[in-house]
């Protein structure tokens, strides 16, 4: 996997555009410095998190004793669930009832941008090609200078793009989603069971 292909991965795994609405109604209470400095706030800690996953992640598996091809399965089935879930958004929406009061981790850091997919999915970079740390990070930073980027002009995007747009983008982008998870969960079946292909 090419340094493009994997920022472009972990891009949609974060879902800016799709994350947009939720992002705007929980900082709605907010001045416009403090949005911006919490969301900045929020922002670094989900690319600590994932930075964590991509480079401790081999060491994690190693002592859970987990294979590869198991985390690569697991990583499969949350992205496929998480995917279904922006295709088909539950009443109380993707996230479920989100508390009231200023957010801190919980949940635009995680599992907002650093949700259980995006962990799985640098877990996975890292342990599988762990002597490519570094394009790996490089990957990272680039999707998530482009998610910072999104979110950090919600407003006016909010303001062009309308919430139909908002809404038929986070489709899309489950839509990849889920054939990426497929993909995920074959190639863990296939390292697990042995079938060369």
């Amino acid at each position: 996997m090419t340094i493009t292909a994997a920022a472009l991965l972990l891009f949609l795994i974060l879902d800016p555009l799709g994350n947009i609405p939720i992002f705007l109604s929980m900082l709605r209470t907010l001045s416009p410095e403090r949005q911006r400095y919490v969301l900045a706030r929020e922002l670094l800690i989900a690319l600590g998190v994932l930075m964590v996953f991509l480079w401790g992640g081999k060491y994690a598996l190693e002592a859970m004793h987990l294979r590869q091809d198991s985390v690569s399965i697991a990583g499969g089935i949350v992205l496929f669930l998480i995917g279904i879930r922006m295709i088909f958004p539950p009443p109380e929406g993707l996230m479920g009832e989100l508390p009231d009061g200023e957010p801190f981790i919980v949940p635009l850091a995680i599992p907002l941008v650093a949700g259980p997919s995006g962990m799985a999915a640098v877990l996975l970079l890292g342990s599988n090609e762990p002597g490519r740390l570094m394009e790996w990070s490089l990957a990272l930073l680039i999707a998530w200078g482009a998610t910072a980027g999104i979110l950090f002009s919600a407003t006016y995007l909010y303001k062009l793009l309308g919430m139909r747009v908002l809404t038929a983008v986070e489709r899309l982008m489950g839509m990849l989603l889920v054939a990426i998870s497929v993909q995920m969960f074959l190639d863990g079946l296939v390292g697990y069971l042995g079938i060369a292909v």
